[in-house]
């Protein structure tokens, strides 16, 4: 791999696009900075015998931003777990289990994990690709993403593979933008979104087959990225949510970017076998 000039031009203007309420993106602050900031109150309902609901509050300890928001392990017995299909990319699996004092049934995707990158340059230009997907029966507009299918591969290796296989292209910096189930009532799938910068152009052996073969890349402002996404003209979930996520990110001058090997807890947890 080489790394050799990086893409380079002027800084955009990071003024919120056309059609992007600025509140969606950067909330009212809670408080005054450097002070204690009031607690939040979560909404909850109680069910009145007449069918009625009624609102009340719970006071939620304030900590850091939304700390309190977090997914939660959950522990189920499994009794037995059955493999349907067995298919190139995924499995299809009918899980039995205990769930308070019943048993239920469920088929779902097993899923390798997916990781994808949305490669920005200096510009503030970002990398999508039109790509034919048959389920959609579309080419939807994408990022740089692909399968963890490669054993003993970190979420970042595959990320660094997919932007140098997908786009020929390599990155200085690299930091993680999200993380996100994709469809988690039907499917185990992971995904790890990475933003790339500071990229220049690279080598690499792999030969794009099938639809890869006829991407068609380009490079779009991210501000019309996001404009496009919120006016329905983009579908993609993972092209949707890292365009939002990068834009919120700069709007906060990058302060919500995280380390790149951060431990992958959502893939980690998941059930099946396919990311093992």
């Amino acid at each position: 791999m080489t790394t050799n000039t990086p893409i380079s031009g002027a800084v955009a203007s990071a003024a919120a696009p056309v059609g992007v309420p600025a509140a969606i993106i950067q909330p009212a602050a809670a408080g005054v900075p450097g002070e204690p900031q009031p607690q939040r109150a979560a909404a909850e309902f109680d069910l009145h015998q007449d069918g009625a609901r009624a609102m009340t509050t719970t006071k939620v300890p304030s900590t850091s931003p939304a700390e309190y928001l977090s997914d939660t392990p959950a522990a189920v017995d499994v009794l037995d777990s059955e493999l349907l299909v067995h298919g190139r990319v995924w499995d299809v699996r009918r899980d039995r289990f205990t769930f308070g004092d019943s048993e239920l049934v469920r088929d779902y995707i097993d899923h390798t994990g997916a990781v994808a990158v949305l490669a920005l340059d200096d510009q503030d230009r970002v990398l999508v690709m039109r790509q034919y997907r048959h389920p959609v029966a579309r080419r939807d507009i994408e990022i740089p993403a692909g399968l963890m299918d490669a054993p003993g591969e970190s979420g970042l290796a595959g990320a660094q593979r997919e932007l140098a296989e997908e786009a020929d292209l390599a990155a200085n910096r690299w930091d993680l933008l999200l993380d996100l189930f994709l469809s988690p009532g039907g499917s185990s799938e992971t995904m790890r979104i990475f933003l790339a910068r500071d990229l220049c152009p690279t080598t690499h052996d792999f030969v794009r087959e099938g639809e890869e073969a006829e991407l068609q890349p380009e490079w779009v402002p991210l501000d019309d990225a996001v404009a496009a996404a919120l006016a329905g003209r983009i579908g993609n979930s993972v092209t949707v949510s890292a365009v939002l996520a990068a834009y919120a990110a700069r709007e906060a001058g990058w302060a919500t970017l995280r380390d790149p090997k951060t431990p992958w807890e959502f893939r980690e947890g998941v059930r099946g076998e396919r990311s093992r």
